[in-house]
């Protein structure tokens, strides 16, 4: 296994993991790919070691607007442990890299025979349909600058790293705002010293300082993730 491995994967078992290990592959996934779009019949499933992926909703052919995130935390595919051959969501790569890639076949099999697996995705399921709806509250109820806030929390926490690639008209996208909404908390957080931003450069400079200022849906996510799998990975302060 590499130094840094996806945590679902790293909860099993020995000899569950290098059976799971041994039936992915490890894939590439590159900025703005689409792995799947609303409808879309799910191939494969990804775990996520370096890349992280937005799960965003459209309607009515809107451009779309982030609801989830998913990262070495977790997996993309959770619909093929229920037993559903599609996926509701756009899947968006956020940050590329490295995920391991298994097809729908041999991982449904990998569930059938390992009740761990079976538990930890669960579990995981779990934990995602609580961001998805936290995330839907958080849009309608909360100011731009926190939800920011906890957006760039979730992004440097996937991205291992304070510093990451996005652009304001990507943020607005996710976020579900106009640009200069963006802008301006943008301007603010930068301004109280918590992020630089520089031709697409975000630089997380104060974590903690970050975490205050963002809303309380960000604690509530990472307190779910730790009592239900652990600790989750997130970004050295």
């Amino acid at each position: 296994m590499t130094a840094a491995e996806n945590h679902l994967i790293e909860l099993l078992p020995p000899r569950d993991r290098e059976r799971l290990l041994a039936r992915c592959e490890p894939f590439a996934l590159r900025l703005g790919d689409v792995i799947y779009e609303p409808g879309m019949v799910t191939t494969h499933a990804y775990f996520p070691v370096e890349s992280f992926i937005s799960l965003v909703t459209v309607i009515d052919g809107s451009p779309g607007l982030e609801v989830g995130m998913v990262g070495r935390e977790g997996m993309l595919g959770c619909n093929l442990a229920l037993d559903v051959a599609t996926t509701p969501f756009r899947a968006l790569v956020q940050g590329p890299g490295l995920a391991r890639r298994i097809g729908m076949k041999p991982f449904r099999a990998e569930l059938a025979r390992s009740p761990m697996l079976q538990r930890t995705v669960g579990r995981y399921v779990h934990v995602l349909m609580a961001q998805i709806a936290g995330s839907s509250a958080c849009l309608h109820y909360h100011q731009i600058s926190p939800r920011l806030a906890r957006w760039l929390l979730m992004s440097q926490d996937r991205a291992h790293a304070s510093a990451f690639h996005v652009t304001h008209e990507f943020l607005a996208l996710m976020l579900g705002v106009r640009r200069v909404g963006v802008t301006t908390a943008a301007i603010a957080l930068q301004r109280a010293g918590l992020i630089d931003y520089r031709r697409g450069e975000m630089i997380v400079l104060d974590r903690a300082g970050l975490v205050g200022v963002a809303c309380g849906c960000y604690r509530a996510q990472q307190g779910n993730y730790e009592t239900l799998l652990g600790h989750a990975p997130v970004a050295v302060p």
